[in-house]
């Protein structure tokens, strides 16, 4: 490109020259390879036993009445099912999703697992800093499957048909109050035919009386 740039000035110059002084300057541009997962990452989807062991997350956009984006994280626990949060904000990056997520390990405590897609939150330095150091294994489906995230997919569809298609928010608070409301009625009221006709919380209830005591960081009695 130097070469025919100053062919086009009007220089006369021997481009083994223009190469030879353009490696010597360092000139070079390293090209950005793109960063390829390990096959070893790749896990298939298998329902947990229990609460807490594996956790889906994934985010959801809609927008408020003046035309502005809200971007909600979803969290699911794949075992009973239960929305364990939904976080609507206007923007949320690495660093505030791994707060999110320090905040729910006060009241729930952490998965020993969480899967998402391969978005530039999920796969950000903070939130592989944040799993490191608290034992989380991050579990990455492939890049244009989301059947292998199926669960999260399955409640994301159900939370924008009944809920974000059914409200019209005017403000960010609005849609927060609206959207928690949601939340707790989906695990509360809603009975589920994959959970036996219960509700996820119910759901959760009765896997810790199957197990005969309850872990400390279920909040199945908090419902």
């Amino acid at each position: 490109m130097i070469y025919l740039k100053l062919r086009q000035a009007g220089m006369v110059v021997n481009h083994k020259r223009v190469d030879r002084l353009y490696a010597e300057a360092g000139l070079q541009v390293r090209r950005r390879k793109r960063k390829k997962i390990p096959v070893s990452d790749r896990h298939p989807l298998e329902r947990p036993s229990a609460a807490n062991q594996v956790w889906s997350m994934d985010f959801v956009f809609d927008r408020t009445a003046e035309g502005r984006v809200i971007k909600s994280l979803t969290v699911v626990d794949d075992a009973t099912h239960e929305a364990v949060a939904i976080v609507p904000e206007r923007a949320i990056g690495g660093m505030q999703l791994t707060r999110v997520l320090d905040q729910l390990a006060k009241t729930r405590g952490l998965p020993k697992a969480i899967r998402t897609d391969n978005g530039k939150e999920f796969c950000s330095r903070a939130m592989l800093t944040w799993a490191h150091a608290r034992s989380v294994q991050l579990f990455l489906i492939e890049p244009g499957k989301p059947n292998q995230n199926a669960y999260i997919e399955s409640f994301n569809g159900r939370f924008r048909d009944e809920c974000l298609n059914e409200h019209w928010f005017t403000s960010l608070r609005h849609a927060q109050i609206v959207i928690e409301g949601w939340r707790r009625e989906y695990n509360e009221e809603r009975p589920k035919k994959s959970l036996g006709g219960l509700t996820p919380a119910a759901y959760a209830k009765s896997l810790t009386q199957k197990s005969g005591k309850l872990p400390t960081d279920s909040k199945a009695l908090c419902y």
